[in-house]
């Protein structure tokens, strides 16, 4: 059985690699080891995500997904989350979580009755939990939805100011021609915002190009 723990936060300006500490706590209490972790930012809203899907891939049947809310693995509409949860039933994956108690037995060697009824009340705990977690974003989006509208009409809204700093190193990294993967990794990007900077970078080169054209 192999521990993977799945780290995950909303947006780069985030530090997904935050509840490492927590996971590592768990694991030394309840005699465990972490054999590999999965850290990216992507939204919970999300189905298809990198590194999520990356931790499935390499999971054999029995091992465990370890995460720190249940939150941080899905915020996904009920037909999404029901596609993650038939393909980790489908991966014979046990999902772990700090903030649901009833799955913490999973980690531990039982009878097979004790197994498997502890096995049924986590699914059911996980299908609450997960909905719970997409009530909470509509309504956080509704929220800011709320507050952007009022701040526009007042005119007061000036939009999420841009990390200029970090923006020019993943420019700088692109340019060297470092990987996504590595430069994901370095300056902990989400794979959105690498994509509009990388394809930003390709519309000024082209401009350049244009212009170059025009005046020899």
């Amino acid at each position: 059985m192999f521990i993977r723990a799945y780290l995950r936060a909303s947006t780069s300006e985030q530090d997904a690699s935050r509840a490492k500490s927590a996971l590592d706590v768990f694991a030394a209490e309840h005699g465990l080891r972490i054999a590999a972790r999965y850290v990216e930012n992507e939204s919970g809203a999300k189905l298809h995500r990198p590194e999520l899907f990356r931790l499935l891939s390499d999971c054999e049947p029995g091992d465990v997904l370890l995460v720190e809310q249940v939150d941080r693995l899905s915020r996904l509409t009920s037909p999404d989350w029901i596609k993650l949860r038939n393909l980790i039933d489908a991966k014979q994956v046990r999902v772990v979580a700090l903030d649901l108690p009833t799955s913490w037995i999973l980690t531990a060697p039982t009878d097979e009755f004790t197994g498997r009824m502890f096995a049924a009340v986590n699914a059911m705990m996980l299908d609450v939990l997960a909905a719970v977690a997409r009530k909470d974003y509509e309504d956080r989006r509704r929220r800011q939805a709320e507050g952007t509208a009022k701040a526009k009409a007042a005119g007061l809204y000036k939009g999420r100011p841009e990390n200029k700093t970090r923006n020019a190193a993943i420019s700088s990294l692109l340019r060297d021609g470092r990987s996504w993967r590595d430069i994901m990794d370095a300056t902990g990007c989400s794979r959105t915002l690498l994509a509009k900077i990388a394809r930003d970078r390709r519309r000024q080169a082209e401009a350049d190009a244009a212009m170059s054209d025009v005046h020899p």
